[in-house]
């Protein structure tokens, strides 16, 4: 679970600079005093009164260096000189050494962290894109990066430094009247206590909120993905009617919950803070009218004073604002904190030399040899699979819905570990191998093509960057994807919109199957590539396959018999078994499950 020292380590790496920031902002506010103790000692010099013991000391000494005689007129040129000093001085070293490190860190980190996120999101397990959706994870990222990145400055630069000033106030005035001293710290003491208490509270409601808001900002995520869904079905007011009604809950609960508690605060802060200011105002009138301290100082610990209250709600304002980012950034720990896959690349290394798609070259022996898995190790999807697949065959699986198909296909991407047994390629354990580099060597054509936005050569070329584009035209040709991309406007270079929405369903198959073929697998693997087709793109795409038997190891995963009418071997499976192994010829003379499933297809009584 993530904490507030999880806060801190964001910027964990910038830790000197850090240091070197907020000290230095720090010791330009505390210089900053020496302003109104000049102007106490100036009234004191013009009252006919002498400085304080350390202002003697200063006019004496510069006395003695320069020559010049002590008269009122260097008594006064001195504090005078300290002002003119400190104000010219202040601002290009506040500029510098303050507000440059204190955007350069969370800048720097916020790129930082910007990498990291994307290296978590690459690294885990399949079932967590299962259960969230796109909208929440990169909300709970941008949200979680840039609160941080807006929160430094504010304690970096205000919160931290104004917290000195302040205490540089309190031992000022206590050198000069402890009793006042100890009423200004006893009074700060009490209202950050109030305020801390009350915050807390606050806190664990912008905790519920974000939570809250995080789902509706999710809900938006999949009505902008499913719009065509939401339209088809004629369901657009009731979706305004539901947003809407969750966007005023929360209105609800941010303003008469929360927002009001920010107001009692500040209300309680200003009117505590007024009263503390008149009390010692009275104080220091009266400690000045018995001559305990000189008028000169009446107006310092008065200005010191009024300048340390009013520091109370830059304090309170950016301790505020900390509390309402507090929630995402703590959110996005979490997010970051989360286990990554057992599958997972190790980035770091890859990342570090040139993508190699040869670095393992197979000749695609595939055997499952006593493979047990499910999700619970309790209940099995298969059980005691054995099956050789030889280099260059044809393999195809069928069943009907959760026979396991899908799932032995993941198991052969290593996406997940079986309970039981082990897969072989060429005669080694695939989870001996490198993860990165034996993926690799295998590709997939799933039901539903990914297709990024942009042209469509590079989404061509996605798998092997490297590949020139005679190949890309090789690989289309052979994919029958060449017969829609030559009608093109730009041809290879046209954009195809996000998510390939300009693009048919047949048309994405077939690009499917040409990036797959560009990385030269040793093996291909379809999943249910033309279930979800017309008949016109079902038989483009039959004929696409039909062009790359024999050439690699496949494995076809299909609903639809009529597709994997020539695979060397059809494997059936039923509740995680197999129950069947033949051509298709072969299985239809005997006459059992695959010859049932195939009549009642051809009669069209069933889609399995």
């Amino acid at each position: 679970m993530a904490t507030f020292r999880d806060i801190l380590k964001y910027y964990q790496a910038y830790k000197p600079i850090s240091i070197l920031s907020i000290g230095s902002s720090s010791a330009l506010e505390i210089i900053d005093l020496i302003v109104p103790y000049g102007v106490g000692q100036i009234l004191n010099i013009l009252s006919g009164r002498s400085a304080d013991w350390p202002m003697e000391n200063l006019i004496e000494a510069i006395a003695h260096l320069t020559g010049v005689p002590r008269n009122q007129t260097l008594s006064l040129s001195i504090p005078l000189g300290l002002i003119f000093l400190i104000s010219i001085t202040k601002s290009p070293a506040q500029a510098w050494l303050g507000h440059w490190y204190h955007w350069l860190v969370p800048l720097s980190a916020r790129r930082d962290h910007f990498q990291d996120a994307i290296k978590k999101i690459l690294t885990l397990p399949l079932e967590f894109y299962e259960e969230n959706n796109p909208g929440r994870i990169g909300n709970r990222i941008t949200k979680g990066v840039d609160y941080h990145t807006w929160t430094y400055p504010e304690i970096a630069g205000v919160l931290i430094p104004k917290l000195v000033r302040v205490v540089g106030i309190f031992i000022v005035i206590f050198l000069i009247e402890w009793q006042i001293g100890i009423l200004l710290l006893a009074s700060f003491i009490l209202i950050l206590s109030f305020n801390i208490k009350n915050l807390q509270n606050l806190a664990n409601k912008e905790l519920t909120y974000d939570q809250y808001e995080e789902n509706t900002e999710s809900h938006n995520s999949e009505i902008i993905t499913n719009i065509k869904t939401v339209k088809a079905f004629a369901r657009e007011t009731q979706e305004l009617q539901r947003q809407t009604t969750r966007i005023n809950r929360a209105f609800k609960v941010i303003i008469n919950r929360t927002h009001r508690g920010y107001i009692k605060l500040f209300m309680y802060n200003m009117t505590v803070v007024e009263l503390c200011l008149f009390l010692i105002l009275g104080l220091t009138l009266s400690a000045t009218l018995a001559g305990k301290i000189s008028l000169g100082y009446f107006v310092t610990i008065y200005t010191l004073a009024s300048m340390a209250y009013a520091e109370i709600t830059p304090i309170s304002q950016t301790t505020e604002e900390f509390i309402c980012r507090y929630a995402p950034m703590i959110r996005f720990h979490e997010f970051m904190q989360l286990p990554i896959s057992p599958d997972a690349a190790n980035l770091t290394a890859e990342i570090a030399r040139t993508p190699d798609i040869n670095s393992y070259k197979f000749a695609g022996k595939i055997e499952f040899s006593d493979l047990t898995f499910g999700y619970d190790p309790n209940k099995p999807i298969l059980k005691d699979i054995n099956l050789l697949i030889t280099p260059c065959q044809t393999i195809a699986l069928v069943g009907k819905s959760g026979s396991g198909k899908s799932t032995l296909v993941r198991l052969l991407f290593r996406h997940f570990q079986p309970n039981q047994g082990q897969i072989l390629i060429d005669g080694e354990d695939i989870n001996t191998l490198n993860i990165t580099g034996y993926r690799r060597r295998l590709a997939i054509v799933h039901q539903e093509v990914d297709i990024f936005n942009g042209t469509l050569l590079n989404n061509l070329m996605y798998g092997n960057p490297q590949a020139t584009l005679a190949q890309v035209k090789q690989a289309c040709q052979i994919a029958k994807a060449d017969e829609f991309i030559e009608q093109m406007p730009q041809g290879y270079y046209t954009v195809v919109g996000e998510r390939g929405m300009r693009l048919s369903g047949g048309q994405r198959q077939r690009l499917g199957i040409a990036r797959a073929l560009l990385v030269e697998p040793d093996l291909l693997i379809f999943d249910e590539a033309t279930s979800s087709l017309d008949y016109e793109s079902e038989r483009s795409i039959q004929l696409a396959m039909g062009n790359i038997f024999g050439t690699r190891t496949m494995i076809i995963i299909a609903h639809r018999l009529s597709t994997i009418r020539e695979a060397d071997k059809i494997v059936v499976l039923d509740k995680g078994r197999i129950i069947e192994v033949g051509s298709h010829q072969e299985l239809l003379r005997q006459e059992g499950t695959y010859q049932r499933l195939h009549s009642l297809q051809e009669t069209g009584e069933l889609l399995v």
